[in-house]
């Protein structure tokens, strides 16, 4: 793993680099696989996963393993990590894909699910500029920093050392795992601000359409999984207080923005359910998510 001044290292290293626009073309295949997306009855026989746009890529990678031994599994990720458990809540799904852990607002708003949570793995969250800002000058981020550019009350990069451009900030909806790592890295167990009111501040969706906006948007930035930004020159993963989300710094949770990925079931998995989720937990499944940047279980000690 290489270091370059004005790039944090990725997580993915070697072969792992290749495969990085698997993100993607995992999604792609979500879709196809749903032939909807974000609708949990495109095939009535079918075990349906629905949730974080994170964990989608790796969940699919496992579906279409797992069609070979004849297991039907869609996967949708239709309102993110809230909207699979809510999904799952209401009895539509049968394994939620998130990346945030369970709530005591989540247990309370479905006190007849019995969820069970299983950690497939981690993930880093990138606060993630343009190399035109970084090569300007931004090559780290303090939280104070962080919370100005999102609060509205920093709006030229020049007030953090970087070229005079200004800032837009693309955020994530309530309810993403990716916001929700975000806020507690910034806030602590503090609630958040409203949004500021600003021409410069707009709501984004899946990770996909996060990455397409900042790479479309000068002066952009956005939290956003690390693991999507693999193999695109003009994006950085720019360090936190001096901590930049390299492979060691995630994997000893150095890096402050680090999070679980669940699969979450209604009750212990049970059938293809589990068949499903032994699948990813195994030594072949886990081989899945470095592909995606991802950390295994294994390299977190888990």
């Amino acid at each position: 793993m290489t270091t370059t001044p004005d790039r944090a290292p990725s997580l993915l290293t070697g072969k792992q680099k290749r495969a990085g626009v698997a993100a993607s073309a995992a999604l792609l295949l979500a879709t196809v696989l749903t032939g909807c997306a974000g609708s949990a009855q495109a095939d009535s026989s079918a075990l349906q996963a629905s949730g974080s746009t994170t964990v989608a890529p790796v969940a699919s990678d496992a579906a279409e393993a797992l069609k070979g031994r004849g297991l039907k599994i869609t996967v949708a990720t239709q309102g993110g990590s809230a909207g699979g458990i809510s999904q799952l809540g209401a009895k539509q799904i049968q394994v939620a894909l998130s990346s945030k852990p369970l709530s005591d607002e989540d247990k309370k708003t479905y006190p007849d699910t019995d969820f069970v949570t299983t950690q497939i793995g981690a993930d880093a969250v990138g606060m993630i500029i343009t190399k035109e800002v970084s090569d300007g000058g931004v090559k780290s981020l303090t939280k104070e920093q962080v919370k100005g550019l999102f609060e509205g009350t920093i709006t030229n990069w020049k007030q953090v050392g970087g070229p005079d451009l200004n800032v837009f900030v693309y955020d994530k909806e309530p309810g993403r795992g990716t916001r929700e790592v975000l806020d507690k890295f910034v806030y602590g167990k503090g609630k958040p601000p409203l949004p500021p009111q600003s021409a410069n501040y707009a709501v984004v969706g899946g990770n996909l359409e996060t990455r397409n906006k900042l790479e479309s948007t000068r002066g952009a930035i956005a939290p956003l999984s690390t693991g999507f930004i693999e193999g695109r020159a003009g994006l950085v993963a720019v360090p936190l207080d001096g901590v930049a989300p390299t492979l060691e710094n995630v994997a000893s949770s150095k890096y402050p923005m680090t999070r679980p990925l669940f699969m979450i079931t209604d009750g212990q998995p049970k059938g293809s359910v589990k068949e499903y989720i032994d699948y990813l937990l195994s030594t072949e499944g886990q081989k899945l998510l470095p592909v995606h940047g991802y950390l295994t279980r294994q390299q977190m000690g888990l």
